[in-house]
C-alpha cells in the first residue's frame, strides 16, 4: 500500500512543476539576438531613408560629374541595404517582412530606371550640331603670299565667303590689309529696321532654323544695326562686290541739225539714268553718254570746270582738237560739258548736251547744238 502512495505523491508533486513551465515560457537568447539585429537594421534603414535617384539634378548639370557619382552610389547603397533587410526579415518570419520586401523591390526598380535614363540621355542629339566652337567673326592681317583661295583653305571656308565679307573683286590681297574671317561659309549681314527673320532667310537663301540658332535670335531677336552670320547664305547679284547696275537704254534723236529752235539748236530728249553726278545736270548726261559710247570717263571729276584737269590726271588726252565722241569743256564758274556727236564738213561741231543755257535747253533737258568752226579752238576736248 505504501508504494502506490509514493507514486501518487510523486505524480502530484510533478504536476505543479509542469503548470509553472507553461505559464512562464523561456525565450532562447539566439532568438532575442535575431530580433534585436533586425530591429536595429530597420532603424538604420529608417534613419538613412530612401531617396529617389536625383536624375533631374544630373540632367540639369551634366558637367557635375562628382555629384552624379555620389547620387549613383547612394542609389546602390539603398538597393543593397533594403535587399539585406528583406532577406533577414523573411528568414526569421518577422511581421514586417512583406513591407521590407516591397521596399527592396521598389528600390531595385527605381535604380534600374535611373540607369536606363542615363543611357537615353547620353544618346540624345545636340540641338545645335554646328561643330564650330567659335561663332564669331575674327580679324586677319594679310601677309605676303596670301590669296583668298589660300586663306579659304587655311580657315576651312570658301574663297567666295572671304571675298563677300571683305568686298573683294579678285583673289589678290593687299599685304597688310585686315580681313574679316567668318567661322563658316556664308554671309555677314547688318540688320536693318523692318527686317524679319523670314525676309532675311528668303533673300539670302539661308536656312531659317540654322540662322536663328546660330545667332541666338530666339533669345535676343533682331536688333537693327547689329551684325549676324547667315550660314550657307548667298549674296544677291546686285549686292556682290564689283557689281555695276546696267545702264538703262534711252532712245534719243541725235539727228535733225538745222531744225527746230531757230535752226541752231534742237531737242533730243529728257532725262538720263542716275549715276555719280547730280541729276539733271550736264555732267550726269555726259557721263552716261560716254558710257553708252564705250569711252572712258571718270566718276569723281567734280564740277564741269575741273573735268579737263582731272581727266588729264587720270591719263586721258586733253587738247584743243575735237573728235567724234570727245567731251567738249568750257571753263568759268561751274563750267559746262557736252559731247561732240560729229564734225561737219565745214568744220562746225554738232554736239549734244543737258542743262544748256541756250534756247530749247534747260534742267534735265537733252538738246543738240551747232558750234561754229570759228569757236572750236576756244574749247578743251577730252578724248
Amino acid at each position: 500500500m505504501g508504494t502506490p502512495q509514493r507514486s501518487t505523491a510523486a505524480n502530484i508533486q510533478h504536476q505543479p512543476s509542469g503548470l509553472r513551465r507553461q505559464a512562464n515560457p523561456k525565450i532562447k537568447p539566439s532568438t532575442i539576438a535575431v530580433y534585436v539585429s533586425v530591429f536595429a537594421l530597420v532603424l538604420v534603414m529608417v534613419s538613412i531613408g530612401y531617396h529617389e535617384p536625383k536624375k533631374a539634378a544630373i540632367v540639369s548639370n551634366a558637367a557635375n560629374i562628382g555629384s552624379s557619382n555620389q547620387v549613383d552610389q547612394t542609389s546602390v547603397d539603398n538597393v543593397v541595404a533594403t535587399g539585406v533587410a528583406a532577406s533577414v526579415a523573411q528568414a526569421v518570419n518577422l511581421p514586417i517582412a512583406t513591407s521590407v520586401a516591397n521596399l527592396a523591390v521598389s528600390a531595385s526598380s527605381k535604380s534600374e530606371l535611373a540607369q536606363s535614363s542615363d543611357s537615353i540621355n547620353t544618346a540624345k542629339p545636340q540641338i545645335i550640331g554646328s561643330g564650330v566652337t567659335n561663332r564669331f567673326v575674327t580679324s586677319y592681317t594679310v601677309v605676303a603670299g596670301d590669296t583668298a583661295t589660300i586663306l579659304g583653305v587655311k580657315f576651312g571656308i570658301s574663297s567666295t565667303t572671304i571675298e563677300y565679307a571683305n568686298n573683294l573683286t579678285s583673289d589678290t590681297l593687299a599685304v597688310g590689309s585686315v580681313l574679316q574671317i567668318l567661322p563658316v561659309d556664308g554671309v555677314i549681314y547688318t540688320v536693318k529696321t523692318g527686317d524679319t527673320i523670314d525676309t532675311i532667310a528668303t533673300k539670302y537663301k539661308a536656312d531659317r532654323t540654322r540662322l536663328v540658332l546660330y545667332n541666338d535670335l530666339d533669345v535676343s531677336g533682331l536688333v537693327p544695326g547689329s551684325k549676324i552670320i547667315l550660314p550657307s547664305g548667298d549674296l544677291p547679284t546686285n549686292e556682290r562686290p564689283g557689281y555695276t547696275a546696267p545702264v538703262a537704254t534711252y532712245t534719243y534723236n541725235y539727228a535733225g541739225a538745222g531744225t527746230g529752235f531757230g535752226g541752231r539748236t534742237w531737242n533730243i530728249g529728257y532725262g538720263t539714268p542716275d549715276g555719280p553726278y547730280a541729276h539733271g545736270n550736264c555732267t550726269l548726261y555726259v557721263y552716261n553718254r560716254r558710257v553708252a559710247l564705250g569711252l572712258p570717263v571718270g566718276r569723281n571729276w567734280g564740277n564741269a570746270s575741273s573735268w579737263a584737269y582731272n581727266a588729264g590726271r587720270d591719263g586721258l588726252s586733253v587738247n584743243n582738237s575735237p573728235s567724234a565722241g570727245a567731251i567738249l569743256q568750257n571753263g568759268g564758274g561751274l563750267g559746262h560739258v557736252a559731247i561732240v556727236e560729229s564734225i561737219l564738213p565745214n568744220g562746225d561741231l554738232s554736239i549734244s548736251e543737258m542743262n544748256a543755257s541756250f534756247a530749247g535747253g534747260g534742267y534735265n533737258v537733252i538738246s543738240g547744238r551747232i558750234v561754229p568752226a570759228g569757236n572750236v579752238s576756244s574749247y578743251l576736248f577730252i578724248h
